[in-house]
């Protein structure tokens, strides 16, 4: 399969789960457990994208510097901080590792 079909497809199931949500919406019935977990599972997903994301480069592990980045990141949304704040400490604890111990 060629890209351009890949991202026809991809862009065709977007598109149909978009309009799913209102189509959907009064006809489907979830309890509330199941509505909990659906959420939860939300949560779990994003984290081990967020955690793939910070520990690897590529097919590799990431240098140390990142991750480290990211828990600053994780600490200052922690304690609620403003999103660009929390953009530029993970930015800049990043960056200022790397700068700092460069071989």
């Amino acid at each position: 399969m060629n890209s351009a079909t890949v991202l026809a497809l991809l862009a065709a199931g977007t598109y149909a789960l978009r309009l799913a949500g209102p189509i959907f919406h009064r006809r489907l019935q979830l309890s509330e457990r199941t509505t909990r977990l659906l959420g939860a599972l939300a949560t779990v997903l994003l984290a081990a994208l967020a955690a793939t994301a910070a520990l690897t480069q590529g097919h590799h592990l990431a240098d140390w510097e990142r991750p480290a980045g990211v828990l600053v990141g994780v600490t200052l949304a922690a304690r609620r901080m403003p999103l660009p704040v929390v953009v530029i400490g993970t930015a800049a604890t990043t960056a200022l590792l790397r700068l700092l111990f460069v071989p």
